[in-house]
């Protein structure tokens, strides 16, 4: 009988699904299969788009039983749940597109005498096999983002979702291969532990191309290991934002108070380190403060729920003792820091330094550190000092200050009046440094799940 994991609920601790425990000989059947399907079954691009069309279709139309499953799995609340299945819509629509719009390009060859009456172009062709490895904060919308542009590409994919979080990613598989048309052999989920299973799949010799979002620690270690194969990581950030005195602080104070606290702050890009010019760092803490203790804490298919559990008991005290250390350091609880129905409730520090963790590091929980600054030169210097570059933001009214900000923060994105969460789904998003080495968003991912040939013709 094969061995099983149990899937329970953050929040409470109630079984909530169980899928298989594969090992490396369950990963090296479905690798081979995969490979199979690819040289056997070709998948013709306006197939792709039709596969990737009807998932958005029948995806949209079980909006409300996917987001109840990423809320029993992950502890997300129920209303952020919604906006993740809507956001995964969205990733499998702009895929459909791509599909349809994946071409060469003519290569003027005969500009060169060497090349005069012969005709050139290229062709993109499938990578290979695609090996997926998702986390557990967005447990259908980055499985999306990695099955989606594979599919528009016509690559087969194994993917391994997170153990804590596989049932989102087993029911979009089922309903990808038994309702959407997706060919025989070209999805296959491999439910495990990263020693086991994920570590087969990287280092599997039939795998062509590795995508991989989480830490960074994991992420670096993983291309590392991978040899040859193509390495696409999506990887961890301290997410920086800037409140200039002529900025809109009030809005910020807003944004700051959802974009920090969603999902319970576990998400790459999560606001964690909020600089604050001097003159406006008081009225902007008071703000915050207010929105931050009015935020609901509780069960995650409660409507009502602003924040709910963390992924785990030992992330919760990780994220507790955090806090802890950075207060015997000088920094000050304005808001939460301790317990509300075992939840960690949302916490705001003020008087955080660059040496302390809840600066240097990624929190991944639910707490944003404020620091007030006296220049926009101080400012600058330290949101861009870290080892991370995802996504940074600026709220300023100055235009001089929104483009030097753009220009010297060394981050994948600069948004301007925007929290550093913001995301759209087909923009091209990933970081540089520690944070990453590519682009998602389907039109840059499927690009990097083909490889580019060149024909040349003599008539």
């Amino acid at each position: 009988m094969t061995d099983e994991i149990v899937v329970r609920s953050p929040y409470d601790g109630a079984e909530v699904g169980r899928v298989p425990k594969h090992g490396p000989d369950d990963v090296d059947r479905a690798v081979s299969v995969a490979a199979k399907a690819l040289a056997d079954r070709p998948f013709p691009p306006w197939r792709r788009a039709a596969v990737l069309d009807r998932a958005a279709l029948v995806l949209a139309e079980r909006s409300e039983d996917f987001a109840r499953t990423i809320a029993r799995e992950a502890a997300k609340p129920i209303k952020t749940a919604r906006v993740e299945v809507t956001r995964a819509v969205s990733t499998f629509t702009f895929a459909a597109v791509e599909a349809r719009r994946l071409t060469g390009q003519m290569v003027p060859i005969d500009a060169a005498e060497v090349g005069e009456g012969r005709l050139a172009f290229t062709l993109r062709i499938p990578v290979g096999v695609v090996a997926a490895i998702s986390p557990f904060n967005f447990p259908l919308n980055l499985v999306a983002h990695k099955l989606a542009p594979a599919i528009a590409a016509g690559c087969p994919v194994v993917l391994k979702p997170a153990s804590q979080t596989p049932l989102s990613a087993v029911a979009l598989a089922r309903l990808l291969t038994e309702e959407c048309g997706l060919p025989v052999g070209y999805l296959h989920v491999v439910t495990g532990g990263g020693g086991e299973v994920g570590n087969a799949l990287v280092e599997h010799a039939g795998v062509a191309y590795i995508t991989f979002t989480g830490s960074s620690e994991v992420g670096w270690g993983i291309s590392a290991k991978a040899g040859r194969k193509k390495v696409a990581l999506e990887l961890g950030n301290n997410s920086p934002v800037i409140i200039e005195a002529d900025g809109d602080w009030d809005k910020a104070a807003r944004a700051i108070a959802t974009a920090g606290f969603s999902h319970a702050g576990q998400s790459c890009v999560s606001v964690q380190r909020v600089y604050v010019a001097t003159s406006v760092a008081e009225a902007f803490t008071d703000v915050l403060t207010k929105l931050v203790d009015d935020l609901v804490v509780g069960d995650p298919l409660d409507d009502a729920t602003d924040v709910s559990a963390l992924i785990s008991e030992s992330e919760r005290e990780r994220v507790m003792s955090w806090i802890d250390e950075a207060v015997s350091e000088g920094a000050r609880v304005v808001a939460g820091g301790g317990l509300e129905q075992g939840v960690l409730r949302p916490t705001v520090l003020t008087g955080m330094t660059a040496d302390m963790k809840v600066s240097r590091d990624e929190v991944f929980g639910p707490v944003v550190a404020v620091q007030a600054y006296d220049s926009l030169d101080e400012a600058l210097r330290l949101a861009d000092d870290t080892r991370y570059g995802l996504q940074a933001g600026i709220f300023t009214s100055n235009l001089a200050s929104a483009l030097r900000s753009a220009r010297e923060l060394r981050f994948g994105t600069v948004l301007v009046n925007e929290v550093p969460t913001w995301r759209a789904d087909q923009m091209p998003y990933g970081g540089v440094r520690e944070s990453g080495n590519t682009k998602e968003g389907p039109a840059y991912a499927v690009r990097q799940m083909t490889e580019e040939r060149l024909v040349v013709i003599q008539p």
